[in-house]
């Protein structure tokens, strides 16, 4: 799932680039037993933005992370600290009217996220629900729990 995300996160910083330069706004240091989705959830970034501003240093994979090396978590000015967190039974459908939003939203937020919904899975770090016009978007409010 990651690889699909990578993907995503590639193209958004090919064009992330051309919108800011901005320097990180904060970090982590990888840590023994660490992976994407465990450190998203620590730290509250998402699954996206992770893959996004790390592309040099995560592969599609996220198998590469050396104990003892800085990831970014966010870029100032587009670091989007407000997360949920796939659950067991969520559904786009689910996660949108539980956020109050509409599917453009969403999508919008998480650009990774397939036509047909069908490539969330659990455990993934989303952004929350409310619009940015930047490229990686942020939400207004945390959603908590199960939409399904």
């Amino acid at each position: 799932m990651f690889a699909q995300l990578f993907a995503a996160a590639f193209v958004a910083v090919a064009a992330q680039s051309v919108v800011a330069a901005d320097a990180c706004s904060r970090s982590y240091t990888i840590k023994a037993g660490d992976y994407c989705d465990k450190i998203s959830q620590a730290n509250n970034v998402s699954t996206f933005q992770l893959a996004a501003v790390n592309s040099g240093s995560i592969n599609s994979e996220c198998t590469n992370l050396q104990i003892g090396a800085e990831l970014c978590l966010g870029n100032a000015g587009e670091d989007c600290t407000e997360t949920y967190t796939v659950e067991a039974d969520d559904t786009c459908s689910g996660i949108t009217s539980g956020g109050g939003v509409n599917s453009t939203i969403l999508y919008l937020n998480n650009p990774q996220i397939d036509e047909g919904c069908t490539n969330i899975y659990i455990g993934e770090v989303r952004v929350a629900l409310a619009p940015r016009l930047l490229l990686l978007h942020c939400v207004a409010a945390t959603s908590v729990g199960k939409f399904a």
